[in-house]
């Protein structure tokens, strides 16, 4: 599956130096970014290092691998995407836009898809949903595998963003049993999530979204 986790083509505003850090309460660190219209903030997993970035036609996409993996070959990966303007369009939600996500995956691997929906949650105001989407097997460069992710839809004021905690493993020919403590753990340990505007004048590290979101 040569589209890695991110099965339509996503880029933004921001280079790798601007997601800024703070020390979250659980001494994670907090990345807050801006992302067109407003500042995104989560919870940085520790050993994760930013290899990729890329902003094209108003879409927005950084990766982040483990340290000492590269974006080629790589065991888990941190994907941020950032789509401009979508929030305008009545016909999308972040059901559809999660359901878009995996049917690419489907189309990828037909006999070993699987998904598994976390449920529809609130960031402030903000509408969001979480996921778990799964490919058994599938080939490329890296050879045979199993490709899995985490994936948070969020809808905000203008734009869509989307926060993915992937995983390769073992491929399987058939569909993976996907682990729900696992998976819900890793949406815990990106907590805090938030959605924050951008104010004007205000220099990175942001203090007016490390205190939650708006």
């Amino acid at each position: 599956m040569q589209k890695r986790f991110i099965l339509t083509a996503l880029s933004s505003l921001c280079s790798l130096a601007s997601a800024q850090g703070v020390m979250s309460p659980g001494s994670e660190l907090l990345a807050i970014m801006p992302v067109y219209s407003q500042l995104l903030a989560f919870s940085y997993p520790k050993g994760f290092v930013p290899v990729f970035e890329q902003a094209k036609n108003g879409s927005y996409i950084q990766e982040s691998v483990l340290k000492g993996e590269s974006v080629q070959r790589w065991s888990q990966m941190i994907t941020v995407t950032g789509t401009r303007g979508l929030a305008s369009n009545p016909e999308q939600s972040p059901l559809r836009f999660a359901s878009e996500l995996a049917a690419g995956f489907r189309d990828a691997c037909p006999d070993s898809f699987a998904v598994k929906d976390l449920g529809e949650f609130k960031l402030g105001r903000h509408d969001a949903l979480a996921s778990i989407i799964s490919c058994g097997y599938v080939n490329g460069p890296a050879g045979a595998r199993s490709e899995s992710a985490l994936v948070i839809v969020i809808k905000g004021r203008q734009d869509y963003y989307t926060v993915q905690w992937a995983e390769r493993g073992r491929p399987s020919q058939q569909p993976l049993s996907l682990n729900d403590a696992k998976w819900s753990m890793r949406l815990k340990q990106l907590a805090p999530l938030a959605l924050c505007p951008i104010v004007p004048g205000e220099a990175a590290p942001y203090p007016s979204c490390s205190a939650g979101p708006a």
